[in-house]
């Protein structure tokens, strides 16, 4: 089902041609500073794949790709990306990248199951991007440096945008704050892992939840993982907590909520993706093209993950709801209720 949230008093800072400069402004200057803080040169990426290679993406491991077949092609048929996270890592290999280097890309996708509201569309864009790296950067703390640099640059353009719209008042928080799901679990043991973000996300302003994806000790993990990207079982040997991945997230003062604004982490490496398709029940993946791959030799060690464009651009610009940034399909009684609130959704 459809959500919207409708905050009191809402007044957008920018006009519609103000925003639309300032979407290219963020997009350009953010891109810049990502691409020089984690040394990413850009690469062309698909919107499609070949369904069965196992290179699209489950994201939570339920969601339904968009499909279609190709008439040359025999009917074959290609999937609409969900996102690029395995895509990525061949072209790391195909490129021959080195450790210390790494690719970014434009990504458009489209996630068909979404529940639209003011924070989730049909319609994705978002810089994914990713490096290789070694056996002994595959720690927590490596992990952390990457998601510093990361939000470094996400201060850095907001300062840019401040400068160039002063209605627009600084909300960053100086720093980023680290905590794992299961010490975020044990701080709010009766609530939702919602309710525990936004809670945790309103007292510190910047956080980086670590460990998404496997079990909590509730037997219920903090969000759901597909098992073939992201490594969230490889324990770290500081903490004893599994999980080499997490959620970036931010307070917005203008929903009054957490949002996220990146998931990334540390790739499985062979060990990792056996273990974890074995627990998620799905070892007949280890058959496709990408998980060949992997277990052959012939992918690099990574480290990598999505920043969403839109959602950032609407952080930033201090947007309702992000179809005041990005064109899609709402429902109509939704853009009814958005025209009325002072949502202009393009």
């Amino acid at each position: 089902m459809s959500y919207l949230i409708k905050p009191a008093n809402y007044k957008p800072l920018l006009n519609m041609k103000q925003t639309e400069l300032g979407i290219k402004q963020i997009k350009d200057f953010f891109q810049q500073n990502l691409s020089s803080e984690l040394r990413l040169r850009r690469v062309t990426a698909p919107l499609f794949v070949l369904k069965g290679m196992g290179i699209n993406d489950d994201l939570n491991g339920v969601e339904r790709p968009v499909t279609f077949p190709i008439k040359d092609l025999a009917d074959q048929q290609a999937e609409v990306v969900h996102s690029l996270a395995k895509w990525k890592r061949v072209t790391l290999a195909d490129y021959h990248i080195e450790p210390g280097y790494g690719i970014y890309t434009d990504m458009n996708a489209i996630r068909a199951d979404e529940e639209l509201g003011n924070l989730h569309s049909l319609y994705v864009d978002q810089w994914d991007w990713e490096r290789v790296i070694t056996s002994e950067q595959r720690t927590v703390e490596f992990l952390k440096s990457i998601v510093t640099r990361i939000y470094a640059a996400m201060r850095r353009t907001e300062f840019m945008i401040c400068e160039a719209y002063p209605q627009i008042t600084p909300f960053l928080a100086h720093d980023i704050h680290f905590i794992h799901a299961q010490d975020l679990l044990d701080m709010y043991p009766d609530k939702t892992p919602k309710e525990r973000e936004n809670l945790i996300t309103e007292r510190l302003g910047s956080v980086f939840i670590i460990g998404i994806g496997g079990k909590l000790s509730d037997g219920k993990p903090h969000d759901l993982r597909a098992p073939d990207y992201d490594d969230y079982t490889t324990i770290d040997p500081k903490t004893g907590l599994p999980g080499l991945n997490g959620d970036l997230l931010v307070w917005n003062e203008v929903l009054g909520r957490a949002i996220e604004l990146s998931s990334m982490g540390i790739r499985v490496d062979k060990a990792a993706m056996l273990k974890q398709l074995e627990l998620a029940g799905k070892e007949e993946r280890t058959k496709l093209y990408f998980h060949k791959r992997l277990l052959e030799g012939s992918l690099p060690l990574s480290i990598g993950g999505g920043i969403g464009q839109s959602r950032l651009c609407m952080l930033y610009l201090k947007k309702a709801h992000i179809g005041e940034i990005q064109a899609s399909i709402w429902p109509e009684d939704m853009r009814k209720e958005c025209a009325d609130w002072g949502m202009q959704l393009i």
